[in-house]
C-alpha cells in the first residue's frame, strides 16, 4: 500500500446538479482511501489483461485467416502501439472529466475488442471472395480494429493516473510506478490466459466476447461505484445505459456464436461441411466423402487433401523415392495416412514410422469412414508406428542411419510456423537419419506460381549435403488454393502443379521401382518429362533458408 505523501489539494466542491462551486472540498469516496486506491489498481490490472487479450486475439485470428504470422503480428503490434501513443495524447484533454471519460473508454473498448474477432471473421467469410477493390478488405479491417483498440487502450493510463491522484495525492514517479506495476502484471495474466485458458476452452470468438464483458463490468463498476460523486446525474445515466447496451450486444453475440460460426463456415466451404473440430494444434475440417462427392481435408482453412487429385500428388511424392532399398521408411507429416498408403504398396517394406504433430488428424484418419477408406486403413497396418511430435524435435532425438527413405509430406514452406521444417538445419537432421544409399523426397510447393519458394527448398536441401533432382507434376484440380494462402481459388492464386525435390548423397534419378507397383497416374516417361520441365524454369543462385534467416515468402 502506498504511504500518503501529501494531502490532496482542495478541489472545487460540487453544487446541486453536479457543477463546480467555489467552496473547497475533496472527492468523497464510498470507501476508505486505501481501499479506493487498491480498487483502482485492481481495475488497472483487469483492464491491462483484457487489452492484451484483444491484441493477441487479433494476431491469432489474422494469422489463422490470412497466414504469415510474422507479418500479421508486426502489423497489429506496430499499429496498436502507435495508436496507444495517440490515445494517450488525446486523453490529456479529458482529464477534467476523468471519471466519465474513463467509463466511456472502457465501454467502447469492451465493444470494439469483444466484437473484433467476430467482425473480422464475418468480413473474411462473406466478402473474402469479392476481389477487386475489396481484395484487401479483411486486412484493412484488421488495421482499423488495431487502430481503434490501441487508441482506447492508450487513453486508459492518463485517465487512471488522474483518478488515482484524486483519491490521494502522490508524487508522479510513485503513482506511475504503481500503475505500471498493476498494468504489467495484468498484461502477464492476460497473455498467459489467452493461449492456456481462453483459446482451448472457449475458442477465439467466445473468448473475445467474454473478455469484452469482463472489461465492461469492471470499468463500469469502478467508475459508477467508486467515482459516482464525480459524475453528473446525466453522465451516470448515460454510462449505465452504455454499459447495458454493450453487455446486451456481447451476450447476444455469445448466445449466437455457434450458429454464426456454422454459417460463416458454410459461406467459406459450402454446405457440405461434415466434420469441423479444433484440435490442440489447428482447425480440422472435412467436406464431402458421401454420396459420390469427393472428400476434402482442410487444416486451418488451407486445403491439405482433395479426393479429386490426391492420388496424383501422393504417387508423385512417394514412388520415385522408393526406387532402391526401402525396408525402413520415415514419413514426416502425412497424418492423413495417404502417403503411407502409397509406401505400403511396395513389397519389402518392413517398417514405416510416421511423425505427425496433430493427434486429432491421426484419429480422424483412423476413425472417419471416408478418410480411412481413402487411405486404405494404412495407419492400422501392423508395420506402421505413429509418433505424435514436432518433426524437428523428433529428428533431433532419433538415432542415426536407420531409414532407407524419408518422405517429407509437410505443409507449405510459405506458412511462417513451418519454415523451420524447410530449413538447412532440418534437412541436415534428415540426412543423419538416412542410410548411406538412402533417399529423401520433399514436397516443395507449387513450382509455377511460387518458383522462388520452390527453388529455395532445392537450394536448402543442397546446402545440407545432398545432391538433388527436381520434378513437377501437373493436374491439380480447380477449387480451393492449396499452399500458404487461405481462400478460394477464384480469389487466391490458384496453384496448378506440385513441385518435388528428390535428394540423396549420390546423384538421384527420379524413376519408378521396376519391381514395384504400377502407379495409376505416373510413368517413367512422364517423370523424365516432368524433370526436364522443372529444369527449364530453375531459378539459380538462391541462398538456402536457415532457422535464423528464413527465406520463404508468406
Amino acid at each position: 500500500m502506498i504511504e500518503p505523501q501529501a494531502a490532496a489539494p482542495p478541489r472545487p466542491a460540487r453544487t446541486r446538479g453536479g457543477r463546480s462551486g467555489s467552496g473547497s472540498g475533496s472527492l468523497r469516496l464510498p470507501v476508505r482511501q486505501g481501499t479506493g486506491r487498491f480498487l483502482v489498481l485492481a481495475g488497472v490490472f483487469v483492464c491491462a489483461a483484457c487489452g492484451l487479450v484483444y491484441e493477441l486475439e487479433l494476431v491469432a485470428l489474422a494469422t489463422y485467416l490470412m497466414g504469415d504470422s510474422v507479418t500479421q503480428a508486426s502489423v497489429v503490434l506496430s499499429v496498436m502501439v502507435f495508436a496507444m501513443g495517440i490515445g494517450s495524447l488525446a486523453a490529456k484533454r479529458l482529464r477534467r472529466h476523468a471519471a466519465a471519460a474513463f467509463g466511456a473508454v472502457e465501454a467502447g473498448l469492451a465493444l470494439v475488442g469483444g466484437c473484433s474477432a467476430m467482425a473480422l471473421y464475418a468480413v473474411f467469410a462473406w466478402t473474402g471472395d469479392w476481389g477487386g477493390v475489396w481484395a484487401s478488405g479483411p486486412r484493412g479491417l484488421l488495421v482499423a480494429f488495431s487502430l481503434a483498440t490501441g487508441l482506447l487502450i492508450g487513453a486508459e493510463v492518463p485517465l487512471l493516473m488522474e483518478l488515482i491522484q484524486r483519491i490521494r495525492r502522490q508524487d508522479a514517479g510513485g503513482a506511475v510506478a504503481d500503475l505500471s506495476a498493476a498494468d504489467y502484471v495484468g498484461a502477464l495474466v492476460g497473455g498467459l490466459a489467452f493461449p492456456f485458458l481462453l483459446l482451448p476452452f472457449l475458442g477465439q470468438l467466445t473468448g473475445a466476447l467474454i473478455t469484452g464483458a469482463v472489461n465492461a463490468v469492471v470499468g463500469g463498476a469502478l467508475v459508477l461505484g467508486l467515482f459516482r460523486q464525480d459524475l453528473t446525474p446525466r453522465a451516470r445515466r448515460l454510462l449505465v445505459a452504455a454499459n447495458i447496451c454493450v453487455l446486451a450486444v456481447l451476450a447476444t453475440a455469445a448466445v449466437l456464436v455457434d450458429d454464426f460460426e456454422r454459417a460463416a463456415r458454410h459461406a467459406m466451404y459450402g454446405a457440405d461441411v461434415r466434420v469441423a473440430l479444433h484440435t490442440d494444434v489447428q482447425e480440422v475440417l472435412l467436406t464431402g466423402g458421401r454420396d459420390g462427392r469427393p472428400l476434402n481435408l482442410f487444416l486451418d482453412g488451407r486445403l491439405r487433401v482433395s479426393g479429386r487429385d490426391e492420388r496424383r500428388y501422393h504417387e508423385a511424392l512417394v514412388h520415385p523415392a522408393m526406387n532402391g532399398p526401402h525396408h525402413r521408411v520415415l514419413v514426416l507429416g502425412g497424418g492423413d495416412g495417404l502417403a503411407v498408403r502409397e509406401v505400403l504398396r511396395h513389397t519389402g517394406v518392413h517398417r514405416v514410422d510416421v511423425v505427425e504433430a496433430d493427434a486429432g488428424v491421426v484419429r480422424l484418419a483412423r476413425r472417419d469412414r471416408a478418410l480411412s477408406a481413402l487411405n486404405a486403413h494404412a495407419l492400422d497396418d501392423p508395420r506402421v508406428r505413429v509418433f505424435v511430435a514436432d518433426a524437428f524435435d523428433w529428428l533431433r532425438r532419433a538415432p542415426a542411419a536407420v531409414y532407407d527413405v524419408v518422405v517429407s509430406d509437410l505443409p507449405h514452406p510459405g506458412i511462417t510456423e513451418n519454415t523451420k521444417l524447410y530449413s538447412q538445419e532440418f534437412y541436415g537432421l534428415a540426412r543423419r537419419m538416412l542410410a548411406a544409399d538412402g533417399r529423401l523426397v520433399v514436397h516443395g510447393g507449387a513450382m509455377a506460381s511460387r518458383p522462388r519458394d520452390f527453388w529455395t527448398v532445392d537450394a536448402t536441401v543442397r546446402a545440407a549435403g545432398f545432391r538433388t533432382v527436381a520434378y513437377r507434376v501437373r493436374g491439380r484440380q480447380d477449387g480451393y488454393a492449396a499452399g500458404p494462402d487461405r481462400g478460394q481459388a477464384r480469389t487466391a492464386h490458384a496453384h496448378r502443379d506440385w513441385g518435388f525435390v528428390l535428394a540423396a548423397r549420390h546423384e538421384p534419378a527420379p524413376r519408378l521401382d521396376p519391381a514395384g507397383p504400377r502407379p495409376r497416374t505416373l510413368t517413367d516417361a512422364a517423370l523424365a518429362a516432368d524433370t526436364r520441365a522443372a529444369e527449364r524454369i530453375r531459378v539459380p543462385g538462391l541462398p538456402p533458408s536457415t532457422l535464423v534467416h528464413p527465406r520463404y515468402s508468406g
